[in-house]
């Protein structure tokens, strides 16, 4: 008997082990995407939860998801909820109608102070109910949720009202809704009244255009206590790009994070995001992934990267048509910046001449990076002992994903090296789609019985059939083996391995086997 899983490909898997089940199957069985950074906002990745606060990894109170409301379950949560002082109830089926009661229950609850309601058909009509709980004198609310709530511009009028009003709230996400840019000018009016204290702003996915920039930096200019801003996936356009971070740079305001992926961004604005980010020590966090910036983009950007005053620490460049040629860059910035934690380049052609110079810099003493994500990068086994040499020298890396490059088992093989190296502290490792058989799973499986530090591993989309599955199994059974999750998507193997996994399972609960 064979097995196999089509629904899930593993690199989506990472923007959605946070979600909710009913909302990764929905959302993946009609999106083709291959990138996990080019997901909707409704499917932030795990590191842009953490990056970009567009979702929380704090258990809430009260967390329900993807659960269809009965009159009798509603009227038992609202009993719940008059003392929850943080709510979600995301994917739930809510309407209009049940946001006359989360009004009441802002009003009468003045300890609530989180309320996610992301994938709701809310509409204009929900969040007018909502807005006059919010706009009571006894609400305390900082943070309001509600990406993918079917909102137009007519919603934006109320919102507004409570920015105004509100000085309690800090962080609003109201990413995919069709704002557009008429509500989103509305909003920064509200932005700009002096009662409102918002720090954290999510408008992903918004259909905003270049006629937006005016007010936003108008906003920006008010408003010294924003941290968070979050533009992605909206046609701005390089033109509007380079106004923006002009505003930035005069504003007030100490910009913590600011993405701008899938933004119609080219070499030619570069020049101003360099400018923002050697002016702006506050900035930590940015992402311009897909956008077409290519190597000369990239040279222009490492300049602001390079300068002292910037203190960069999360640098997303996924799909932005770089080559090997920007390595070089990209190398001196790895081996001497020592606030950057996070890079991803996935789905850039740097190749082994670049992947080496890459490895190269992670051996430089001075470089502090955590996370390197060069999936798609168009590597083969010949970068694979450059690899093992950095992870055998760098004390500090803790995750790789080098998945979607043709590795094979000897290039596997030379990196099991490098991995069992003493120095070696790899936690999180993807190799998924890498064209590795069952010849390396000895190797890996020494790997994971002997790195107690490795909690994460994904196999995924490639064949290794029975005999490396048993390998990897009974790995797993060793006592000294720490794996807490093992992605195995889209591969064979028969009707008595899989017996095998159910029982290894049920042995060690703590141990999530995926496929």
């Amino acid at each position: 008997m064979g097995k196999r899983c089509t629904l899930w490909h593993s690199t989506l898997f990472w923007a959605l082990r946070k979600q909710a089940p009913c909302v990764q199957q929905q959302r993946l069985r009609g999106n083709g995407s291959r990138k996990a950074s080019a997901l909707p906002s409704s499917l932030p990745t795990e590191r842009r939860e953490e990056r970009g606060g567009l979702i929380s990894t704090v258990k809430m109170e009260l967390d329900i998801q993807c659960e269809e409301m009965s009159p009798s379950r509603w009227a038992e949560l609202l009993s719940t909820m008059k003392s929850c002082k943080t709510i979600r109830l995301d994917d739930c089926n809510l309407s209009s109608s049940n946001c006359e009661d989360l009004s009441s229950i802002i009003n009468m609850n003045p300890s609530l102070t989180e309320l996610k309601l992301n994938n709701n058909e809310l509409g204009d009509a929900g969040i007018e109910y909502l807005c006059k709980g919010l706009l009571m004198p006894s609400c305390s609310l900082q943070k309001l949720w509600l990406q993918n709530c079917n909102l137009t511009s007519a919603s934006c009028e109320t919102l507004r009202s409570v920015l105004s009003a509100q000085p309690s709230l800090t962080e609003l996400h109201v990413g995919d809704n069709k704002l557009g840019t008429a509500g989103v000018k509305v909003l920064c009016q509200g932005m700009m009244n002096p009662n409102c204290k918002l720090q954290k702003l999510q408008l992903e996915y918004c259909e905003l255009t270049a006629d937006i920039v005016e007010a936003l930096n108008a906003a920006l200019q008010s408003k010294p206590t924003l941290k968070e801003l979050s533009l992605s996936n909206n046609t701005l356009g390089d033109t509007a790009v380079k106004q923006l971070c002009r505003g930035l740079v005069e504003a007030s305001c100490n910009l913590e994070l600011l993405h701008l992926e899938n933004c119609g961004i080219t070499s030619d604005s570069c020049r101003e995001i360099s400018a923002v980010l050697s002016n702006k020590s506050s900035l930590l966090d940015l992402s311009v992934g897909d956008n077409k910036i290519g190597d000369s983009g990239l040279a222009l950007l490492c300049q602001g990267l390079m300068h002292p005053n910037c203190k960069i620490q999360k640098l997303w460049l996924w799909d932005c048509d770089l080559t090997s040629a920007s390595c070089k860059d990209l190398s001196r910035l790895i081996s001497t910046k020592e606030t950057l934690t996070e890079i991803s380049l996935i789905d850039n052609n740097l190749r082994d001449s670049g992947m080496e110079m890459l490895c190269q810099a992670l051996k430089d003493p001075r470089s502090k990076l955590q996370e390197l994500w060069v999936r798609e990068c168009g590597l083969t086994t010949a970068c694979c002992k450059a690899v093992s040499s950095a992870l055998s020298v760098n004390k500090n890396l803790k995750v790789l994903h080098i998945g979607e490059n043709k590795l094979g088992d000897a290039g596997v093989e030379l990196m099991c090296e490098g991995l069992l190296h003493p120095n070696c502290n790899i936690q999180s490792l993807w190799l998924g789609n890498c064209d590795i058989t069952a010849a390396c799973c000895a190797s890996l499986a020494t790997v994971m019985a002997t790195k107690q530090c490795l909690t994460e591993l994904d196999l995924s989309y490639n064949s290794l059939e029975d005999e490396g599955i048993r390998k990897i199994c009974e790995a797993l059974r060793n006592p000294s083996c720490n794996l807490q999750q093992l992605i195995l998507y889209d591969i064979f193997w028969s009707s008595e391995v899989d017996d095998e996994l159910r029982a290894l399972e049920e042995s060690k609960p703590e141990v999530k086997i995926i496929s």
